[in-house]
């Protein structure tokens, strides 16, 4: 099984980095695992504006040669981990700007004539969502009625059709009391098929 593993902290030497260094440390214990690629998109200076104009066409979108190269990382990757902190109860939006420049119309998905929902076009993939916020991990499911796991697993995931995905959402990170060694381990484990 190919892993890419997304990550969208803009410093490696935070928990987030951690919790990357974990995800490759699990993977690298599991015997049934493939191989594993990063992509850090800060690192990269990924530039997550969508644009289009006169020059360049939303429906040419899908053959944006600026892109080319993450589109040939996600055929590669039967799973794929994202790796990011909440901010303002959703994903940063150099993640957020990496679907919307990515997941275009006839690579991500196609549109169907007369049928509501589209085809998915990244079927059979799987995703892992490795988050953590400040605030108290029930926060987003108590005030904001799940919204960031609604908008990656429904709003983004399913869209393009992949189905399978999981999440790893830990809240307190800021806190002395957050537990980290034991989230870093619990991530770790999940990896390594223990």
């Amino acid at each position: 099984m190919n892993t890419l593993i997304v990550y969208a902290h803009p410093s490696r030497e935070s928990l987030n980095g951690a919790f990357l260094n974990a995800v490759q440390q699990g993977i690298r214990q599991n015997a049934a695992s493939g191989e594993i690629q990063v992509l850090d998109l800060y690192e990269e200076q990924f530039n997550p504006a969508l644009v289009y104009n006169k020059e360049r066409r939303r429906r040419d979108m899908h053959k944006d040669p600026e892109m080319e190269k993450y589109r040939a990382q996600i055929r590669w990757a039967d799973r794929i981990v994202f790796i990011y902190p909440i901010f303002w109860g959703r994903p940063p939006a150099m993640l957020l700007g990496f679907f919307d420049r990515l997941f275009a119309s006839n690579f991500a998905y196609r549109d169907r004539p007369n049928r509501i929902y589209p085809e998915g076009l990244l079927k059979g993939k799987s995703v892992v969502c490795i988050s953590t916020m400040k605030g108290p991990a029930h926060y987003p499911l108590l005030t904001l009625n799940n919204a960031h796991k609604v908008l990656m697993k429904r709003a983004v995931f399913h869209f393009v059709g992949i189905r399978k995905v999981k999440f790893f959402e830990f809240g307190s990170m800021e806190s002395r009391k957050g537990n980290h060694a034991k989230k870093l381990n619990k991530v770790e484990r999940y990896f390594a098929g223990k």
